[in-house]
C-alpha cells in the first residue's frame, strides 16, 4: 500500500534457555541503529511460560540506549490495562525518547485471560475502544471530563503531554473485520501479526483497502506493516528446527513456524519478504529469534539491499 518500504527490527526481549542479557540487547539496538534500520519494536506477553521482558518497561529502557531509532509496540493489549496509567507511561516514554514512540495496540484473541486481571470479558471491544479514546484525550486536552461506560473522569489533567503532536502514532493489530474497522476509525496505521501467514495478511489487506475506501481515506495516508519472523541460514533444515523450538516455547505451537516464517538462504528470504511487500506491507519488522545480532548483520548485508 506504500511505494517505499521501510525496515525495522524486533528487540530481543525473549530469553529461551538463556538468562536475561541486557548487554546483548544493547549491542543489538546499537547495531540496528548503525545499520540504518528505521525502528525497533517490542511484543507483549504478560502471562505465559516463555521468559519475556515486559513491553512498556523494555521500551523505556530502549529509549535510554538509543538515539535515532523509533520505538514501537506490536502490540499492547490495552483492554487489559488502565488507560490512565498507560497514557501516562507512554507519554513519559515519548518524552524520554524525544518523540520516537509508535504505539501499537490490539484487543487480543483470548477472552479467557480477563479474570486474571480482575476484569470480565463482556463488552471487551467496547472497553478497548473507549480506553483508547480516553488515552488520546489525555494526550491532547488540557482537562478531560468523561462519563463513559467504563471510565469516568472529572476535570482531570495529565502533564507533560507527549512530544509528538497531536500524539504518538497509534497503530492497530488484529485479524477480525471489526478490528480492521476500528483501526481505520481510531488509528493511524496497521501492523500485521507475526503469527499470521503471508496469505492471511494479504486477505486482511484486501479488507483493509475496502474499509479505507468506504471511509474516504487515501491508502497512502495509512501506513501498513507486518512483523515477519525470519531466519537467514543456508542450512534450511537447521533454521527450521530452531524456529520450531522457539515457536514451541513462545506460542506453544512449534508447527506454526513453518506456516508463518521466512527462512533459508538469502534468496529464499528475499523471495519471502518480497511476497509480504506484494501483499501490502510498506513496512517490515524483521524478527530473528536466535543469534539475533548475527542475524541482524547478515540480513543487513545479504537481504536488505535486495528489498
Amino acid at each position: 500500500m506504500n511505494s517505499r518500504v521501510t525496515l525495522g527490527v524486533a528487540i530481543p526481549q525473549t530469553f529461551v534457555g538463556a538468562p536475561v542479557d541486557t548487554r546483548r540487547m544493547r549491542d543489538f539496538l546499537k547495531q540496528a541503529e548503525a545499520l540504518g534500520f528505521e525502528s525497533a519494536w517490542v511484543v507483549e506477553q504478560v502471562l505465559g511460560s516463555a521468559p519475556i521482558l515486559e513491553a512498556v518497561s523494555t521500551l523505556a529502557w530502549a529509549a535510554a540506549v538509543t538515539e535515532r531509532l523509533r520505538l514501537g509496540s506490536a502490540v499492547l493489549l490495552t483492554a487489559l490495562r488502565s488507560p490512565v496509567h498507560l497514557a501516562k507511561a507512554l507519554a513519559t516514554i515519548d518524552q524520554l525518547s524525544h518523540g520516537r514512540l509508535v504505539v501499537g495496540v490490539g484487543l487480543g484473541g483470548s477472552p479467557k485471560v480477563y479474570p486474571a486481571y480482575g476484569l470480565g470479558a463482556e463488552r471487551r471491544a467496547a472497553r478497548f475502544a473507549e480506553g483508547l479514546r480516553l488515552m488520546k484525550r489525555l494526550w491532547t486536552e488540557p482537562r478531560v471530563t468523561m462519563a463513559g461506560e467504563f471510565y469516568r473522569l472529572e476535570n482531570a489533567s495529565m502533564e507533560p503531554k507527549p512530544v509528538q503532536r497531536p500524539h504518538p502514532p497509534l497503530w492497530f493489530g488484529g485479524h477480525h473485520p471489526q478490528a480492521l474497522r476500528r483501526a481505520v476509525e481510531l488509528g493511524d496505521g496497521f501492523i500485521g501479526a507475526g503469527s499470521a501467514s503471508t496469505a492471511t495478511f494479504a486477505e486482511e489487506m484486501t479488507l483493509l483497502r475496502g474499509i479505507l475506501a468506504e471511509r474516504g481515506r487515501p491508502p497512502q495516508s495509512f501506513p501498513v506493516g507486518k512483523r515477519v519472523y525470519v531466519a537467514l541460514d543456508r542450512d534450511r533444515a537447521r533454521a527450521g528446527k530452531r524456529l520450531a523450538e522457539w515457536f514451541g516455547a513462545f506460542y506453544g505451537k512449534p508447527e506454526l513456524a513453518e506456516a508463518v516464517c521466512v527462512w533459508g538462504d538469502a534468496e529464499a528470504c528475499v523471495e519471502g519478504l518480497r511476497a509480504v511487500i506484494a501483499a501490502g506491507a510498506g513496512f517490515l519488522m524483521l524478527n530473528p529469534v536466535f543469534d539475533e545480532l548475527e542475524q541482524l548483520e547478515r540480513l543487513a548485508a545479504d537481504v536488505v539491499p535486495r528489498l
